[in-house]
């Protein structure tokens, strides 16, 4: 039960995380600003930090989720998360390293996390014009 209280809440955050891209007034005018790198960073820091805790929750739940070189992934939740959020992280932010691969259903998750990472700056740049050419 409290596994799958853990994963809905997760999905939830990253889901409203990446929707405060959608709602409107909340990037500033300017064409670069520090708060909208802030803004975009804390988007992009709560979809890989979350990502990683749902593969780090499927891998301690059993699921074979990723493959660390040719074995599966050992050690404590410790190593577990460490290697989940770093495996998140490389997702998210380019098409991996190839030293973790995913397997099974982390296949799917990972695509999922993937495309999120590629839509995350279009629709910050495509939201930031819009707001601009409002504004004119």
């Amino acid at each position: 039960m409290v596994f799958y209280l853990s994963l809905i809440l997760i999905v939830l955050c990253i889901i409203m995380s990446v929707r405060t891209l959608f709602l409107p007034h909340k990037i500033k005018g300017k064409k670069v600003s520090f708060e909208n790198f802030i803004y975009l960073a804390f988007i992009y820091l709560t979809v890989m930090i979350g990502f990683g805790l749902i593969y780090t929750l499927l891998e301690n739940k059993g699921y074979s989720i990723f493959m660390e070189g040719t074995a599966g992934l050992d050690g404590d939740f410790l190593v577990q998360l460490e290697t989940g959020i770093y495996f998140s992280a490389v997702t998210l932010f380019s098409v991996g390293y190839g030293d973790i691969a995913p397997i099974g259903i982390g296949r799917m998750i990972a695509v999922l996390e993937a495309l999120i990472g590629y839509t995350i700056p279009a629709a910050f740049v495509f939201r930031a014009v819009f707001e601009m050419e409002k504004k004119l």
